[in-house]
């Protein structure tokens, strides 16, 4: 912590406390999460080692970044990238609900930052709003991975006390611990109902009112959902209510959320998670519509100012070797960042982080 001036405390958690800090030697503004518990507690060391692991791993626009992990004193010490607030922090300054395309453009960041964790089979498992870090500028960053997991199919049998529970997906309520993807797309679809209105959408007091409320909104459980109940000793001597007509959810946002996005919502909050719609799904869906045209239309046009020529090449051979040229080149490039990236190094000593640097 030597090169770092404490600027002063950005939030608190059950792990440690967050600092806003000041890098001495670079002047760079840096959150640095400090862990309370020494390198003695095993728990502590689990959930950093997991972090620390997983985010090596993740290099995304809309993911945090890791910049640095140490240890002094005993105590464990995250550096990250900074960014103003959290989405809770932007909820409570807008107790009437955001901007529908302020909402849009948050959800869409989110969709694509979920949607590089799922090609790497990683899921999050703690999507919240304190967990989507946002710049004045609506950059939206994904963070805190403690509780994260890789999934593969040697590995089906997952932790079923995850998530804060107003967004926590029925299969993970239920302590089914066969779950994956969908339970992260589930928090997308209550995050973005909180976001127009400002109001959780399911604010259940404990497991059992969670399901009764999500039950009297979106319907009752599968058949399989039930059945689980039932066997699920958590739930003994519990009946769960025969739901006969569920809300119309769509008359809580009339007049605040657009046809599209309540369409979206839709396909996001499906009870049952084979049919509720994954991250590469949802970045196609026709809500985003209009916002991927002003992707597509903003990206950058190659000048006459760029390095590379194009000539114009009359024969078909020539055409074929300028092409492997530029092939080339690419893999070259290519190369060079793979290369970069292997010098970035972590240390491990029995399973505890030592240093990492990026």
């Amino acid at each position: 912590m030597n090169k770092y001036d404490v600027i002063g405390i950005v939030g608190e958690g059950a792990y440690g406390v967050v600092l806003k800090c000041k890098n001495k030697e670079n002047g760079e503004i840096v959150a640095i999460k400090k862990f309370k518990e020494s390198d003695e507690d095993e728990i502590i060391q689990k959930t950093i080692l997991r972090e620390v692991k997983i985010l090596r791993m993740l290099k995304h626009e809309n993911i945090v970044q890791l910049k640095e992990a140490f240890k002094r004193k005993g105590k464990y010490y995250l550096v990250f990238e900074y960014l103003e607030k959290n989405l809770l922090q932007v909820i409570e300054e807008k107790p009437n609900g955001l901007e529908p395309e302020l909402i849009q453009k948050i959800i869409y960041q989110l969709c694509k930052s979920i949607q590089y964790c799922n090609s790497l089979e990683i899921i999050h498992r703690d999507i919240k709003p304190e967990n989507l870090l946002i710049n004045p500028d609506g950059t939206l960053k994904l963070c805190d991975f403690g509780f994260a997991r890789v999934i593969s199919s040697k590995n089906v049998n997952l932790t079923d006390y995850v998530a804060t529970r107003w967004y926590r997906a029925p299969e993970l309520l239920l302590g089914l611990n066969n779950y994956g993807k969908p339970v992260d797309m589930w928090a997308v679809g209550c995050i973005m109902c909180e976001l127009t209105d400002g109001q959780p959408l399911f604010p259940g007091e404990s497991e059992i009112d969670q399901l009764l409320i999500i039950q009297k909104i979106q319907g009752a459980l599968t058949s399989e959902q039930q059945e689980s109940f039932q066997k699920n000793p958590r739930f003994l001597g519990i009946k769960l209510p025969d739901i006969e007509k569920s809300e119309i959810l769509e008359n809580r946002y009339l007049g605040k959320m657009s046809k599209k996005a309540f369409s979206f919502v839709k396909e996001l909050l499906k009870i049952d998670p084979d049919k509720r719609i994954t991250a590469s799904q949802a970045i196609q869906h026709y809500y985003f519509e209009n916002l991927k045209e002003k992707e597509f239309n903003n990206i950058p046009k190659y000048n006459n100012n760029n390095n590379i020529q194009v000539e114009r090449i009359d024969s078909a051979s020539k055409i074929v070797k300028q092409y492997k040229i530029y092939i080339l080149k690419y893999i070259g490039i290519l190369y060079k960042i793979k290369r970069n990236k292997l010098n970035q190094q972590i240390k491990y000593d029995n399973n505890k982080i030592i240093e990492y640097k990026q």
